[in-house]
Formats: structure tokens, C-alpha cells, sequence
């Protein structure tokens, strides 16, 4: 058997080389997914704070208006593949004060010719995108953090995984070295290429 083993005061006799190997990767492991937990905290409170403050630049510059549907309503599809078809109906608006807007624009369901609806505008007074609301700037900043976070510990999980693997092989290539001098010892077998009246 080879001397690789925890030596000193209450140290394993049984415990190799490979074994504290293991134990140092899985604590490796350990303080990576740590170190990932803080990076996606730090990075979706970061993608909170800039969306935030984009939002409310973005919030200077959009407005509500009354607008009036001129026609019947019919569907688009939605924006992403797979997305339930949206709402839509020609309308009309002024804004600024004299300025006559027409588009097509979401609205609800039940809308028919001659109702009126909300519509959000730019400052030239064209239709525009809402301003994102809180909600969605939690979930982006969330998703994210998540993604930093999952992304770290999936690569530090790769790499103690192919580090055992390497240590695992290693340590069988060394258990079966050492089997081969241990082996004729507990069974009496001579070792290979010994004749029977070798001494």
C-alpha cells in the first residue's frame, strides 16, 4: 500500500489523497454557488435599479389620450410566435391640442364603432408602448439575477464534476497498482511470472 494518506494527530488512516481532493471540490462548489447567489443579487439589483430609471424617463415622455373607434374591431397577431392574437380597431385621436392622429391600435374586446378608449402616445403624439410598469421591472431584473446565478453554478457544477471524474480515475488506476502487491500477500498467490518454488 502507498504512504498516501492523512498523516498527524487523529488524522484517517483510511482518508487518500483523493478523498480530500473530493472534499475540497465539493467545497469549492459550495462557496461558488455563494459567490453566484451575490453576483445575481448584485446584477439584478443593478437591471432594477437602470430599468428603473429608464422607466421613469420613458414615463416623462408618454401620454394617455381619449381616442374614438372609427370602425370595427379585428385581430392581429400577437407579437411573439404562439401568442394569443390581440384586439385591434382603427382609431382616432388629437394630440397636441389641434393635431389629428389616426392608427390601429390594441383595444378591448367588446370595443365597437364609436366608443372611446385610452391610448398612449409619444410627444409628437403618436402612439406608443406603455411605460413598463413595476411588475415587469421586478420580473426582468429577477429573471436576470436568475440567469447570472444559474449560469455561474452550472458552469462551477461542470467543472467539479469532470474534476472527480478525473480524481475518481486516478484514484482506481491506484487502488489497482497497489492491489497487485497486496493480493499474493492475502492469498497466498505467488505474483505473476514467480515459479511455485521461488522463494
Amino acid at each position: 500500500m502507498d504512504d498516501d494518506r492523512t498523516a498527524g494527530v487523529g488524522g484517517n488512516p483510511l482518508r487518500r489523497s483523493a478523498d480530500r481532493t473530493r472534499t475540497r471540490l465539493h467545497a469549492a462548489f459550495a462557496v461558488t454557488c455563494l459567490l453566484a447567489v451575490i453576483c445575481g443579487i448584485a446584477v439584478g439589483r443593478a437591471a432594477w435599479t437602470d430599468a428603473g430609471r429608464a422607466a421613469e424617463i420613458l414615463a416623462v415622455h408618454r401620454h394617455v389620450v381619449t381616442a374614438t373607434a372609427v370602425d370595427a374591431t379585428s385581430y392581429r397577431t400577437g407579437p411573439r410566435p404562439g401568442e394569443r392574437p390581440i384586439v385591434v380597431a382603427p382609431v382616432t385621436w388629437q394630440y397636441p391640442d389641434g393635431r389629428r392622429h389616426a392608427d390601429t391600435v390594441p383595444v378591448p374586446a367588446q370595443t365597437r364603432k364609436g366608443d372611446t378608449v385610452r391610448v398612449w402616445v409619444d410627444d409628437r403624439g403618436d402612439a406608443a408602448t406603455a411605460p413598463p410598469v413595476t411588475a415587469d421591472l421586478a420580473m426582468r431584473a429577477f429573471g436576470l439575477g436568475t440567469v447570472v446565478f444559474a449560469g455561474i453554478a452550472l458552469l462551477a457544477g461542470a467543472l467539479v464534476r469532470l474534476g472527480i471524474r478525473f480524481v475518481d480515475a486516478r484514484s482506481a488506476r491506484a487502488w489497482e497498482s497497489e492491489w497487485e502487491d497486496v493480493e499474493p500477500v492475502w492469498t497466498g498467490r505467488p505474483h505473476p511470472g514467480h515459479g511455485a518454488d521461488d522463494g
